[in-house]
C-alpha cells in the first residue's frame, strides 16, 4: 500500500513537470507563401476613352414651310421612308385661292401689254410722219416695257404662289427611318407652331462624336509632329455600347472640328461607323476607344504588388534568402491592374504581390511565381 503512493506521487511529478515546459519550444515557425511576379519588359499599347454620342449620316428635320392645320399622315411611325415620299398635307385651299389671283393678275398684265403695244404700233408711223411729237413716241414705248414688267412681277408671283400651293404637300427630302410625328391631324402647323413636324435619319452609318479636351488636343499635335507611328485620325475606333459589350464593326476618324469651345475648353471629334441592321441608333451613348500611344519597353507591375505611401510608392521585391526588401518606385500611368514603372525596378527583378498586410519587410517568405498581366492599358 505504501509502496503504491510512492509510485503514484512519482508519476503526478512528472507529469506536473512535463506541463510546465516552455509551448514555444515546440512551435515551428510557418512561412507565409506569398505570389511573386518576375518583372519583364514589353512594348505596350495605350489606349485613350471617351464618351460619345450617335448621330445619323443625315438627321433631317421636316419642317413645315406654309401655315395651316395638317390635313393628312401618309407614313407609318418608325418605318423606311423614300426621298419623294408623301408625308402630310396641309390645308390647302388658301394657296389655291392665292394661285388663281395670280392667275388673274396675270392675266391682266398680258392684256395691258397687249395693248401698250398696240398703241405703240399706231404712235410710230404718227411720229415718222411728225403728226405726233417725239415725246408721245417715248410715252408709248415706256408704257410697252411697263406693260412688259408687270406681266414678269404676275408671273413671279403666280409662280410663287404655286411653289406654296407645293409646300402644302410635305415630302420626304431623304431615304431613311422616320421617327414618331410631333404632330397630328388637326394641329396647326407654320409661324405660330416652329418645332419640326418629324425627323428622318439616314442610319446607314453613324456618326459618333465625342469631345476631347484641349491638353489632349495639344498631346495628339505634338504625337504627330514626332512622327509617332500612324497618325491618331488614320487609326480605327473600337466602339463599346452602355452594356459594356463591343461593338462589331470598328468606326474611322471623320472630322475634327475647326474650334475649342471657349466654354467647355474642348474640341470635338468624330468617327463614321458602318451600322448593319441599324443596331445604332441616333442618341445613343458609346464609349469610344483607340490607341493612342505605344510603350516601348515599359515595365508593368500589377496594382496590388504597389504600396502607396502619401506621395511616394514603393514594392517589396525578393531578395537573398527569400527576404522581402522594399524599394521606391516612380509610376506612369495606372488603368484597370496595372501600374506602369518608369523608374526603380529593372527587368528580372521579383516583386511581392502582398496578400497579407502583417508581412514586414526582411520576413523570410515562400514564393510562389505567376504570371503577369500584358493587358493593353487605357487611359
Amino acid at each position: 500500500m505504501f509502496m503504491n503512493r510512492i509510485l503514484c506521487c512519482v508519476c503526478l511529478a512528472l507529469i506536473l513537470s512535463s506541463s510546465c515546459e516552455d509551448p514555444r519550444k515546440k512551435l515551428k515557425p510557418i512561412t507565409p507563401e506569398v505570389s511573386v511576379v518576375e518583372v519583364v519588359k514589353s512594348d505596350l499599347p495605350i489606349y485613350s476613352e471617351y464618351v460619345g454620342q450617335a448621330y445619323g449620316l443625315s438627321d433631317v428635320q421636316i419642317q413645315a414651310r406654309v401655315q395651316g392645320l395638317v390635313t393628312g399622315m401618309f407614313f407609318k411611325e418608325g418605318s423606311k421612308v423614300k426621298a419623294g415620299d408623301l408625308l402630310y398635307t396641309i390645308d390647302d385651299l388658301p394657296y389655291k385661292s392665292k394661285v388663281a389671283q395670280a392667275d388673274g393678275q396675270l392675266a391682266d398684265a398680258q392684256t395691258q401689254l397687249v395693248k401698250a403695244k398696240s398703241d405703240l404700233d399706231r404712235v410710230k408711223p404718227l411720229a415718222q410722219s411728225n403728226a405726233l411729237s417725239q415725246r408721245d413716241l417715248d410715252a408709248a414705248v415706256a408704257a410697252v416695257g411697263a406693260a412688259e414688267g408687270r406681266v414678269k412681277a404676275a408671273k413671279a408671283s403666280k409662280e410663287n404662289a404655286m411653289i406654296e400651293l407645293g409646300f402644302c404637300r410635305v415630302t420626304a427630302p431623304i431615304s431613311g427611318l422616320i421617327g414618331i410625328s410631333m404632330v397630328r391631324v388637326g394641329d396647326y402647323v407654320g409661324s405660330l407652331n416652329t418645332r419640326s413636324l418629324n425627323t428622318i435619319s439616314d442610319l446607314s452609318e453613324m456618326r459618333v462624336r465625342f469631345p476631347i479636351s484641349e491638353n489632349d488636343y495639344l498631346e495628339f499635335v505634338e504625337k504627330r509632329k514626332q512622327n509617332m507611328g500612324v497618325a491618331i485620325t488614320k487609326r480605327t475606333v473600337d466602339l463599346y455600347t452602355s452594356n459594356g459589350a463591343k461593338y462589331p464593326y470598328p468606326g474611322v476618324f471623320n472630322v475634327a472640328n475647326r474650334e475649342i469651345d471657349p466654354t467647355t475648353g474642348s474640341i470635338i471629334l468624330e468617327v463614321i461607323t458602318p451600322n448593319v441592321n441599324n443596331e445604332i441608333r441616333p442618341g445613343q451613348y458609346l464609349k469610344v476607344r483607340f490607341v493612342s500611344d505605344k510603350l516601348t519597353g515599359a515595365i508593368l507591375v500589377p496594382q496590388r504588388a504597389v504600396i502607396q505611401l502619401q506621395n511616394l510608392f514603393q514594392v517589396c521585391i525578393l531578395g537573398d534568402s527569400n527576404k522581402l526588401e522594399s524599394r521606391i518606385v516612380k509610376t506612369g500611368v495606372r488603368v484597370g491592374e496595372n501600374w506602369v514603372i518608369t523608374e526603380g525596378l529593372s527587368e528580372g527583378d521579383k516583386v511581392i504581390i502582398l496578400g497579407n498586410k502583417m508581412i514586414k519587410p526582411n520576413s523570410v517568405v515562400a514564393p510562389i511565381m505567376v504570371q503577369a498581366g500584358k493587358d493593353s492599358l487605357s487611359k
